[in-house]
């Protein structure tokens, strides 16, 4: 009898422990969820905030692009130092940086094509033999560089054939993924990576050259902030009579002030004897519609990256005639 009692008590015992144990192990996982939620709670409230500081940003920006033009609508210049400069934004429990950008100076993809009647887009040959120069310029053979400028006007025009070196449906639909042209205006540079011809490699080389702008007009580059370094997007306005060395030295002998109009610009004489048709003529600009606001917030471990795309003109035709608007904005550091 005795033995008896003595193993009951231990299977009780037993019980007993088995059923701390598991309590144990409950009670560790409601803690890990409950820690869990709050730090999901922590970081929702961390990006509401870094966001909200964002939109701070871009309201303080678009009243200094609002002072830019006010200052003189017909030409924007680098006099302010406000292009390409960090802005230090101080803020409770962290920190701010907002840089403004000229968002003229790069190849628009979405000029490959014409806006021939609302929502109708056809190539550009013009523009396409640019795009095709810029890339030679960076270093893209030449085979490469007409292929890829054909192949990325028929992605974005309307119809579904095919323009010269160019490709449709029939080619992607040959492709392992199985896709087909998206046959309207790109709405980001990745789209490109999508396109007959575009690896890796030659999407890198050519990601700080090229844009992507909510309109489908011919490139429009602005002499007067355009860097010695982007040479090669003068160049390709003339493929084959201008080179990256002469765009180099009208912009490194570029006035104080900057340019009075495109043709002193082309008067330079960096560009002697050489003068452009008028339509290119007209590419090459003394102001920029279009601007880009890139806030970096930093709070605590967490960091939340804003790109905002400014219409310096307000959607008006000319600037001056309207404030100045955000037109898109991307969250997220670009790929």
């Amino acid at each position: 009898m005795m033995r008896g009692g003595q193993g009951e008590r231990g299977a009780a015992l037993l019980a007993v422990l088995l059923l701390v144990a598991v309590m144990a192990v409950i009670a560790a996982t409601a803690l890990d969820r409950l820690m869990l939620a709050t730090r999901i709670a922590g970081s929702a409230a961390t990006v509401d905030q870094g966001r909200a500081y964002a939109f701070a940003a871009e309201e303080i920006a678009l009243r200094r692009v609002a002072s830019l033009v006010a200052r003189d609508p017909a030409r924007l210049t680098l006099d302010g130092g406000w292009l390409g400069r960090d802005f230090t934004l101080p803020l409770p429990g962290g920190e701010g940086r907002a840089r403004l950008t000229d968002a003229n100076n790069c190849f628009n993809l979405n000029s490959l094509v014409a806006e021939v009647t609302p929502g109708r887009l056809s190539r550009r040959s013009g523009a396409i033999a640019q795009f095709a120069a810029l890339m030679r310029l960076v270093g893209i053979d030449d085979g490469q560089a007409q292929q890829i400028a054909g192949a990325t006007a028929d992605w974005i025009d309307s119809d579904s054939n095919e323009g010269p070196l160019g490709a449709e449906d029939n080619v992607y639909r040959g492709t392992a993924e199985n896709y087909l042209a998206a046959n309207r205006k790109m709405a980001d540079i990745s789209e490109l990576r999508a396109v007959r011809g575009v690896t890796p490699k030659i999407y890198a080389q050519l990601k700080p050259w090229i844009c992507v702008l909510p309109e489908a007009d011919p490139v429009k580059l602005n002499v007067n902030t355009l860097a010695p370094e982007q040479a090669p997007l003068i160049a390709m306005l003339m493929p084959g009579e201008l080179t990256a060395a002469d765009a180099r030295a009208a912009l490194a002998t570029r006035p104080a002030g900057g340019y009075g109009s495109s043709v002193r610009f082309w008067d330079a004489r960096a560009f002697e004897g050489r003068k452009p048709p008028q339509d290119v003529a007209e590419q090459a600009r003394v102001n920029s519609r279009w601007l880009m606001l890139t806030t970096r917030v930093t709070m605590g471990d967490g960091v939340l990256t804003a790109r905002s795309l400014i219409d310096a003109n307000g959607g008006a035709a000319g600037a001056g005639q309207a404030s100045p608007l955000i037109v898109r904005r991307d969250w997220g550091e670009s790929d």
